[in-house]
């Protein structure tokens, strides 16, 4: 990869898709940072649940990500995420946290101060930014945009794999979130998850995590030799 030039990669992608796996990987071969949007609305969710703030209000949603300071910290196994200087890494990953997240981004105040503070961590380049949203309206000029999908009952199968053994009843209900996810990230009025019209569509329902990777690599490649 040459120095003289660092792209901004976007890979959006409904949950379960393996956008967060792909991202790191990516990252890490090319040596860039990876900026997990979703964990910053997973930190700000997990903020919201802690004071008991309104996941339904706007405004109040608005101010208090007005005074959150989320930070990203590249580790081996991925990000470490801090809010307000806390480490909450592994909470904000858990089934609670995420569906409290999918509320709290729809909101327009929210999203405008989210995606300010993205396009501040992404501005000079060398990035792989994942979300829902990056090649349409984080970064619509991205070096590099990748929208990753898979089968529905596939990507709800990887959540359930991710939390390790579960009851029966508590699989179904990570199902159920992820489908409800979904048709809330579709349907917004602000944002809602389509893909780029630039972007490149990969379907990773019968591709191993390396074989996305090294595609996206190459689309990197492609872009650096243009």
């Amino acid at each position: 990869m040459s120095a003289a030039r660092k792209l901004v990669i976007a890979i959006d992608g409904p949950a379960g898709s393996g956008k967060s796996t792909i991202a790191a990987r990516l990252a890490k071969k090319l040596g860039y940072i990876n900026l997990e949007t979703g964990a910053m609305y997973r930190a700000l969710a997990l903020k919201a649940l802690e004071q008991q703030v309104s996941l339904d209000d706007p405004e109040v949603l608005r101010r208090l990500a007005a005074g959150t300071v989320i930070e990203l910290e590249p580790q081996a196994e991925g990000n470490r995420v801090l809010l307000d200087g806390r480490d909450v890494s592994k909470r904000i990953r858990q089934s609670d946290v995420t569906l409290a997240a999918s509320r709290v981004s729809m909101h327009p105040p929210v999203r405008e101060i989210m995606v300010s503070r993205q396009r501040e961590m992404g501005a000079s380049g060398g990035v792989v930014m994942e979300g829902r949203d990056i090649g349409t309206a984080v970064f619509p000029d991205a070096d590099v945009k990748v929208f990753l999908d898979a089968d529905a009952r596939v990507r709800a199968e990887r959540r359930v794999a991710q939390n390790g053994t579960l009851a029966a009843e508590e699989a179904q209900r990570i199902v159920e979130d992820l489908v409800a996810r979904d048709q809330r990230d579709r349907t917004r009025a602000v944002s809602p998850l389509v893909p780029a019209a630039d972007a490149v569509i990969i379907d990773s329902t019968n591709l191993a995590i390396d074989d996305v990777v090294s595609r996206v690599e190459q689309l990197a490649n492609s872009k650096l030799e243009t």
